[in-house]
């Protein structure tokens, strides 16, 4: 761990807070100081030229970060809400503890509304505002270095604004995204009912009806396959829901381990088509995400390490965070992207460029757009392409249980015609 020098302040014990910061090169480190206040130790280490992300009393942290009623996240539509009703309060010329005040009043949502006079109480006490957003632990990391951005260049309102139009942006497209996946999952889940509703019921009566007519008949194999299946689905279905609800809850647990995010994200990028969408869209996430965060005035190392943080691909994170150490060596931020052979050649070239020209934020946010473009195109055609897919396998499926249920019928009329 590196430490910076610091004044040495002999005037009795004083409180510890722990202090992450970045040098120029854009090497982040924590190490615990004595001082006064947040403020005073915060205003140390600016004097030195360094970039300070947090600075945390040691009490906070042993005692927990916040007493909310219960920890879980906050609505992105809502918090959209509260950053502009803030901004606006701001822009009128309202400090930001009673903006925060009015606000948390106005909350029907007791546990934001508890979180928000948290962030009053510490600004009041002292605390940088974004500070006091980081300590809440639910916001994301993105949100907080934005704020963190627009106090150290006084230019808050201007960050807030940005930060506000990128979310609004990102926001619509995830709902477009949703919309379009909305009849394919329909159709899904009216397959599994239909399946499920004759495998249950149907198939268990037509059981019935061929042991009353054709008592002592042979009927045909794939009939006796067909009514065994529907026995066995009639008479187990309670256990085989549990076993398929505990096997979902144990995936989901997976899921959330180190182990399985990784092998879902790899697996979800291999899938034909729809694996090549994921990349684009997380390419499209990554570049507006750091447009945002160099025009705010973050330094390229810790933008790539807050972008990367905010990635849903584990995979595409890891690669982030390869790249992000080779610019921390010196190295280009397009050559860096380019070793890590996860991002497309066209958003490496045209980064490329931005850096060449000097409009990197600039261009990021243009390759943003033409792969936020590009993935609703390709996944409109992608839907297009699945929907009767489903629909044909839903057919199929039907065509072949009905034939396998009605073949002893036919054969048995025609036997009582031909009796006649």
């Amino acid at each position: 761990m590196v430490h910076w020098s610091s004044p040495q302040i002999s005037a009795g014990p004083m409180p510890e807070f722990l202090v992450k910061i970045a040098d120029e090169r854009g090497r982040v480190t924590e190490q615990v100081e004595n001082g006064y206040s947040a403020g005073e130790v915060r205003d140390r280490f600016s004097q030195q030229g360094l970039l300070v992300y947090s600075v945390k009393p040691r009490s906070l942290l042993a005692g927990g970060k916040v007493n909310l009623p219960r920890r879980r996240k906050v609505k992105p539509d809502q918090f959209i809400i509260f950053n502009s009703q803030f901004l606006t309060l701001i822009r009128a010329g309202q400090p930001i503890v009673n903006a925060l005040g009015s606000l948390a009043k106005q909350q029907r949502n007791p546990y934001f509304k508890s979180m928000l006079e948290d962030v009053r109480d510490r600004v009041k006490g002292g605390e940088l505002l974004s500070d006091a957003f980081s300590a809440q632990g639910v916001l994301p990391k993105l949100y907080t270095t934005t704020v963190l951005a627009g106090e150290k260049s006084g230019n808050l309102e201007e960050v807030l604004t940005r930060y506000i139009q990128f979310q609004r942006l990102a926001i619509s497209f995830k709902k477009k995204l949703q919309s379009s996946l909305v009849y394919p999952a329909l159709l899904v889940v009216l397959i599994i009912g239909m399946l499920s509703f004759m495998f249950t019921y149907v198939i268990p009566k037509f059981g019935d009806l061929y042991n009353q007519i054709a008592a002592g008949r042979q009927l045909p194999q794939i009939t006796l396959i067909m009514l065994g299946i529907g026995q066995f689905a009639h008479k187990y279905a309670i256990v085989v829901a549990g076993v398929v609800a505990i096997g979902i809850f144990a995936f989901l647990r997976w899921r959330k381990t180190d182990s399985g995010s990784r092998s879902i994200d790899t697996f979800r990028l291999r899938i034909p088509l729809l694996g090549g969408i994921w990349l684009k869209y997380q390419v499209a996430l990554f570049s507006r995400t750091l447009g945002t965060l160099l025009t705010g005035g973050i330094p390229l190392v810790p933008a790539m390490e807050t972008a990367g943080g905010s990635m849903q691909s584990r995979t595409v994170a890891d690669s982030v965070a390869t790249a992000a150490q080779r610019v921390r060596e010196g190295r280009s931020l397009s050559s860096s992207l380019t070793e890590t052979k996860r991002f497309p050649d066209l958003a490496v070239e045209m980064i490329e460029v931005g850096e060449s020209t000097g409009a990197l934020p600039a261009m990021l946010n243009s390759v943003a757009e033409f792969y936020e473009e590009d993935v609703e195109n390709s996944l409109t055609a992608a839907m297009a392409l699945i929907e009767p897919m489903l629909l044909i396998l839903m057919g199929i499926v039907v065509v072949f249980v009905l034939l396998s249920l009605y073949m002893p019928i036919f054969t048995l009329g025609a036997g009582g015609i031909s009796g006649g």
